[in-house]
């Protein structure tokens, strides 16, 4: 009988060696995730140029809205798993409808397309926030491994990244792209299965708030979330048709979030706690920034992979594509443990840059990327078409500068946040991403050229152009957090 009992947050939380086993578990459920989410990412923009016949411009704006979707719902889907169902049935709930929206496009893509998109948007959101909390609450306040942590839990899931980033875009190119849209759906499956069948041992991490209400009470507040979720469908298909209403629905949804913040901000009396909540929110509207460079991947850099970009890298050949999707996630498999061996060893000589220096460093890599991939244009023949070995390079430098700031920032969320705000500030997150990713649409709309009989050369020279203006962007944003990291740093009151 003593094997069925729950296990206690003490228990868990005192675990020996460098990691919990929890971990191994969540990752292996978030890679599946990863698999996904990848997958389509990378096939978004291909596939709405060649099967719905946009243009680039069309096709960067409609990627920018449903990538601002899925991060924008992720703030919700914490708030509702904060307050009502916890991160577990939230994350059951997510996995459920993605599964059902990519079967939904399986079976017809160019028929239920944005009705797929627009399940899998929500079921993100209340999916995504969550297990990231959940590796979270696996250390104690103060446990020095938590970083390594997250930064094993970050390497892992970008095998999944790799593997669906490479496999849905073939599949989908080479075969029939009813295939790529069902290899998302399956791996969901998986990863719902490996939640359900490990999930016992998270003990009472990720139960519902709302646990000790009356069952009738608890069930009608569940399934308000719900029901509120599914008639959100009509709303979300209609705001992707047309991306107007997308920039009226982000004008919105930032401003009330912020409000949110600010109120339950205000509303803790410990004023360390409040400036640690102020310190988290610096770093987040800083990362807008970042990610609305970082996430061209998705979209200007898949269309400039797919037309200006010849097919051999080093000594073989491969699709521009499959390394445009898989290389950033190759590269973090590689160097994320090897950068978190380095910061180790400048730990143990006291000279590893803080936390908000590491984020500058990021946006200084990242600068240095796309500077990379604006010099393709020097390497391209007459036909407009560039060296994909100096492209794979450019993503070398993206992942370091990657790895300076997306796995810290997860990390420094749960750290910074107080337990009951967790979900919120995680959605915050990945709202900040949102706005990356909305942001991001428009910078590749504002890259690609308007004639769309527009030469490889016209094109190529368009889209370096843009680069070289986001490489700018980059480093001054680098060079300004650099500055502010002694005041952000006083907030934050010794957490590092």
């Amino acid at each position: 009988m003593s094997e069925q009992k729950e296990l206690t947050l003490e228990e868990i939380q005192n675990f020996e060696g460098k990691y919990p086993k929890q971990l191994w578990y969540l990752f292996l459920v978030e890679m599946w995730e990863r698999f996904c989410f990848y997958g389509m990412r990378g096939v978004l923009a291909i596939f709405m140029v060649d099967q719905l016949f946009l243009s680039d411009k069309e096709a960067n704006l409609k990627y920018g809205a449903i990538q601002a979707f899925v991060y924008a719902f992720t703030f919700v889907g914490g708030i509702f798993a904060d307050k009502v169902l916890g991160f577990k049935r939230s994350l059951t709930f997510g996995a459920i409808l993605m599964i059902l929206g990519n079967a939904l496009i399986a079976v017809s893509p160019h028929d239920f397309f944005y009705f797929g998109i627009a399940l899998t948007i929500i079921g993100t959101g209340f999916f995504k926030p969550n297990i990231s909390s959940m590796v979270g609450e696996l250390y104690k306040e103060g446990d020095p491994r938590r970083d390594a942590g997250f930064g094993i839990f970050y390497s892992g899931i970008n095998v999944g990244a790799l593997l669906g980033g490479a496999l849905c875009v073939w599949l989908g190119k080479e075969y029939n792209w009813s295939y790529a849209f069902l290899a998302a759906a399956i791996v969901m499956v998986i990863g719902l299965l490996v939640f359900l069948i490990t999930k016992k041992y998270l003990g009472p991490i990720g139960n519902s708030p709302i646990a000790f209400l009356p069952k009738k009470t608890k069930l009608g507040r569940e399934l308000l979330v719900y029901i509120g979720a599914l008639i959100s469908i009509p709303l979300i298909f209609i705001m992707i048709h047309n991306t107007r209403y997308t920039d009226i629905f982000m004008f919105i949804i930032g401003p009330l979030a912020l409000f949110y913040f600010l109120y339950q901000t205000f509303s803790i009396k410990d004023r360390i706690i409040r400036q640690q909540l102020f310190a988290a929110m610096a770093l987040i509207l800083f990362s807008i920034l970042f990610f609305a460079i970082f996430e061209q991947a998705g979209g200007s850099l898949a269309l400039f992979a797919n037309n200006n970009l010849h097919s051999d890298l080093l000594f073989f050949s491969i699709d521009p594509n499959v390394v445009n999707n898989g290389a950033n996630s190759l590269f973090v498999i590689i160097l994320s443990p090897l950068l978190g061996l380095l910061w180790l060893a400048m730990a143990r000589k006291k000279v590893e840059p803080n936390m908000v220096i590491k984020f500058g460093l990021g946006f200084l890599f990242l600068g240095l990327a796309y500077y990379i991939f604006f010099s393709t244009r020097f390497f391209a023949d007459e036909s407009g078409k560039s060296s994909l070995s100096v492209f794979t390079l450019a993503y070398l430098a993206v992942t370091i500068g990657e790895l300076c700031l997306s796995p810290i920032g997860l990390s420094m969320i749960t750290k910074l946040s107080p337990r009951h705000l967790g979900g919120m500030m995680m959605g915050l997150w990945f709202l900040a991403s949102a706005y990356g990713q909305y942001l991001a649409g428009i910078l590749g709309a504002g890259m690609s050229t308007p004639d769309n009989n527009a030469s490889l050369w016209d094109k190529l020279l368009a889209y370096t152009d843009g680069y070289y203006q986001l490489a700018i962007y980059s480093v001054i944003a680098g060079v300004i957090l650099i500055l502010l990291s002694p005041m952000i740093k006083k907030l934050m009151h010794g957490v590092k």
